[in-house]
């Protein structure tokens, strides 16, 4: 939860943040030709690579070892490059590779950095592969379900389950060198080592569709092996696989299985290259523990009364009639794939902002933030026995009670039975809620530091910045980065608290341009578009939710599984990648012929799955304009993307197929003086950026966008599909002044108009809450859901003017162009795939002053508001005069320059 990190620019270029397909070090990937990349940094300004070295060496006999050379690309010469895919010989499974890349600057000095990488079971590496089996309690005692006690709220009726231990004891051989675990589970695991936890990761292995793919991990823990007899420990818990999941009232047996299932494998290396594998089988031994039960959504509930202190260490004394042979469920592997992204981890702790009593043993906590986590209490002198119950929800009723009417079926209650211990420490770990207040009942008084909100999302790196003069749009910008922290858990949710909790795939898209800039989520979306992918029917249709569940409308509506089109595009916009475009090429062709086959007339009102339209939106848009400005759009970035992979007759296809379809757009829905049938500020605004009208109706169609968004307030009448692009087309046809209205008003619809009512994320509806009627119909009313936070993107790009140019590609070519508005200062910076890429600007006494920083190997095309162009000066010279510095041209009130990499600070004269 840190800002981005990077490297402090030496006298001469530097590489740094050295990544293995997107992740620094990863342990265990399963890719055969990974990508390697670095970033570069340098205090010399106009500095550039000319050329660079990728070395890669193998690592024998531990992690310290004899590295033995394998691959080198020799001096390669490409000022651009950023990365390499690897292209050397066959990568052997679970195997250490170190790298190293030496970068020539234009001085010809040479700078090297190194990282490394390990591999996990590389697909057809033709080493040995999986030996383990699948392993789960006796399903019989599994079934069996204690009658509920006082304050469980019966959930147990709901047929929840205990999570189960698992054990096993071995002595490994002498000296061992290196000890990696490699481990999955059909629900959630929690794996022990000697009594030490392996990893830090939470809610492991994550969500995937388990019909057609688990995911496993792998972890170093060498350094918690012992001399004598070392024992194995898991805990494993329903989770997605065997819980509930999403919307519908059946456990997830119904979706996925019915009772959590756990595959591992140590594998031991000793001197010399003898290597042992322990892996889960019949030798294993199983029992139910202290946790009841736990769900995703309804909760967790530990009885500490049935702990049994030691159970993962060893020398523990079984009990003959609690402890019983592992049941084998299976031998297969065919499934198991690495993991590709960032791991959900307990990434930051909140303090209480205030406890307050409500009754008799019944307090509120007001952690002051809706997140997506859990609660650790830590509580003194409990009787055994003794019963305390943490309720969760986003808000308060007009009371001041806990407001939970819009959780729908999901619980969000933990419960702790207290052991009689001295001190107990409670944290639930195979449960999440979104939340902001707990409500704890059963405690006669709370101590605050003994409370703390721990909060969970995928561990994607913090990579942009944002802060401005307006503390009203500052406190919207902590709303949206906290609404994709809440929902990136993972998979990107649409919210965290509520029964749904589903990979939507509209929210993801629309949202994606502003999650890119808060967070480096190369990773953590490759993760996701193999389950979008995997999803896909053979007909060709992708669905709204990904992981794909049963239950859920499969055939996918416009703008929403356009995602399998959309994100993949703009995935390799930011960070360059090819990869991802080769991925899902054929499932993008395949998407648009199947929407093709369907509408022949390019019209597209067949097979339009449930039709979500412009979702939420105050003024609807007609679901045909919206379908086939989609079906242009994705067809056209179907073109764009066979044309980079060199699928050159499918280029010219769906190129054509794109053209007919806007002319067909154009035909169908707009009038000679560009009115757009259903005349709302979404028609226009797909209209206008999916750049679906000819030339001469542009202006007509602004206009009209113009007179709308006016009459509304000004005010913004979109949904999901049309609320990032409204700010950004408003501002790219000469209304920058009409977006920042926007973002100033502060009635409903609006988004600062949640923030006057304590909103600390984006709410799913404009009016989630008004003061008139109170709380919108709970069947449909998250607190915490970021689709209508897309306008983060244009804080950025707009407000602070960091943006990429047209055509770019990884910010190799960058546009600074800030749009102040009514604001008298603001600033962005990004970790892009390059580098480090910021502008920031103040305006003071008629004197505007822009700081730009352009990392080694790029350039900047700067636009600087100014009364006066000549008496623009960088750095305290006439800025023609400036180093690095060229005058490109000058429009009225601005002048326009180019600029090499570097850091620049530009003063102007605006009166």
């Amino acid at each position: 939860m840190s800002g981005p990190q990077s490297a402090a620019a030496g006298p001469g270029l530097e590489p740094y943040g050295l990544r293995c397909d997107h992740r620094v070090e990863p342990l265990g990937i399963g890719e055969n030709a990974p990508l390697l990349s670095w970033r570069l940094a340098s205090a010399r300004r106009g500095d550039a690579p000319t050329s660079h070295r990728v070395r890669v060496l193998a690592v024998r006999g531990g992690d310290g070892g004899e590295e033995i050379p394998v691959w080198d690309t020799g001096r390669v010469t490409d000022p651009e490059a950023v990365s390499v895919r690897y292209a050397g010989p066959a990568l052997r499974s679970r195997t250490r590779y170190a790298w190293r890349v030496a970068v020539t600057g234009a001085d010809g000095s040479v700078r090297e950095a190194g990282s490394w990488f390990e591999t996990g079971v590389l697909p057809g590496a033709g080493d040995a592969g999986w030996t383990a089996s699948w392993i789960t309690h006796d399903p019989a005692d599994i079934d069996v379900v204690d009658a509920p006690e006082e304050g469980e709220l019966a959930l147990v009726d709901h047929g929840l389950q205990p999570a189960i231990r698992m054990r096993r004891p071995f002595t490994p051989g002498a000296a061992p060198v290196r000890a990696r675990l490699y481990v999955t589970a059909r629900g959630l695991y929690e794996m022990r080592l000697n009594g030490t936890r392996v990893g830090d990761g939470e809610l492991a292995p994550g969500w995937t569709d388990y019909r057609d793919r688990v995911d496993y991990q792998v972890h170093d823990v060498t350094a918690s092996l012992r001399d004598g007899e070392n024992v194995l420990a898991a805990t494993v818990a329903d989770g997605w696989w065997s819980g509930f999941t999403g919307f519908d009232p059946r456990r997830s047996g119904a979706h996925y299985g019915t009772f959590p299932q756990l595959l591992a494998e140590l594998h031991v290396e000793y001197a010399g290259g003898a290597t042992e594998v322990i892996g889960t089988g019949p030798e294993w031994r199983t029992a139910r523990g202290p946790i009841r039960y736990a769900d995703l959504l309804m909760g967790e509930c530990h009885d500490l009364r049935r702990e049994t202190p030691g159970w993962d260490r060893p020398g523990f004394g079984e009990d003959p009639g609690a402890w019983r042979a592992a049941a084998v469920t299976g031998d297969d592997h065919d499934l198991l794939t690495a993991s590709v992204a960032q791991p959900v981890r307990a990434v930051r702790e909140l303090a209480p902002r205030a406890v307050t009593r409500l009754g008799e043993r019944v307090h509120l906590v007001d952690f002051g933030q809706n997140f997506a986590g859990r609660v650790r209490l830590t509580v003194r002198g409990l009787p055994s026995g003794a019963r305390v119950t943490i309720r969760h929800g986003e808000a308060l009723d007009d009371g001041g009670a806990l407001y939970t009417d819009n959780l729908r079926t999901a619980a969000a209650t933990d419960v702790l039975i207290a052991g009689g211990a001295a001190e107990t420490v409670f944290e639930p770990r195979f449960t999440y809620h979104g939340f902001r207040y707990a409500e704890i009942t059963g405690l006669e008084e709370i101590d605050p530091a003994g409370v703390r909100g721990v909060v969970l999302h995928s561990d994607t790196p913090w990579a942009g910045e944002f802060t401005c003069s307006d503390p009203g749009v500052e406190r919207l910008h902590h709303a949206i980065a906290w609404g994709q922290r809440s929902n990136f858990v993972s998979v990107p949710t649409d919210c965290p608290q509520r029964d749904e909790r589903l990979g939507w795939l509209a929210d993801a898209q629309v949202f994606l341009p502003t999650a890119c800039l808060n967070a480096d989520v190369a990773a953590f979306f490759d993760g996701w578009l193999r389950e979008v992918r995997g999803a896909q029917s053979p007909a060709g249709c992708f669905t709204n939710v990904a992981p794909r569940l049963a239950g859920v409308a499969d055939e996918g509506a416009p703008g929403w599984a356009d995602a399998g089109v959309l994100v993949p595009w703009h995935l390799y916009t930011v960070y360059g990648d090819e990869r991802v475009l080769e991925r899902s090429f054929d499932s993008m062709a395949a998407w648009i012929d199947f929407v093709h086959r369907h509408n022949p007339d390019l019209v597209w009102r067949h097979r339009v799955g449930p039709h979500f339209a412009d979702w939420l939106a105050p003024a609807p848009t007609p679901r045909e304009v919206v379908a086939t400005a989609y079906f242009a759009r994705s067809t056209d970035l179907t073109a764009r993307t066979a044309e980079i992979i060199g699928r050159d007759e499918d280029a010219r296809r769906y190129g054509a197929l794109a053209a007919h379809i806007r002319k067909t757009f154009t035909e169908r829905f707009v009038t000679g003086g560009g009115r757009i049938e259903g005349d709302t500020q979404t028609a226009y605004l797909l209209a206008l950026a999916f750049d679906l009208l000819p030339e001469e109706l542009v202006p007509h169609a602004v206009e009209r966008l113009v007179t709308l968004v006016r009459e509304a307030g000004p005010g913004v009448t979109t949904g999901f599909l049309g609320v990032g692009l409204i700010a950004p087309v408003l501002d790219a046809h000469g209304h920058a002044d009409l977006a920042h209205a926007l973002l100033r008003r502060t009635d409903p619809p609006s988004w600062l108009y949640p923030l006057r009512h304590g909103a600390t994320t984006i709410w799913e509806r404009w009016d989630g809450y008004t003061e008139e009627r109170g709380f919108q119909a709970a069947a449909m009313n998250s607190f915490n859901h970021y689709a209508l936070g897309s306008v983060g993107e244009w804080l950025y790009r707009g407000v602070a003017g960091l943006d990429q140019a047209p055509g770019s590609v990884g910010y190799r070519e960058l546009l600074v162009r800030p749009r102040p508005g009514r604001l008298t200062s603001a600033r962005a910076s990004y970790e892009s795939v390059r580098g480090t890429v910021a502008a920031g600007w103040t305006l003071r006494d008629g004197v505007f002053t822009l700081e730009v920083t352009v990392p080694p190997g790029a350039s900047a095309t700067v636009h600087i508001p100014t009364a006066d162009p000549g008496g623009v000066r960088e750095g305290g010279r006439p800025v023609a005069e400036a180093d690095g510095v060229r005058i490109a041209g000058a429009e009225p009130g601005t002048l326009r320059c180019r600029v090499t990499s570097g850091e620049y600070r530009f003063t102007a004269d605006v009166q």
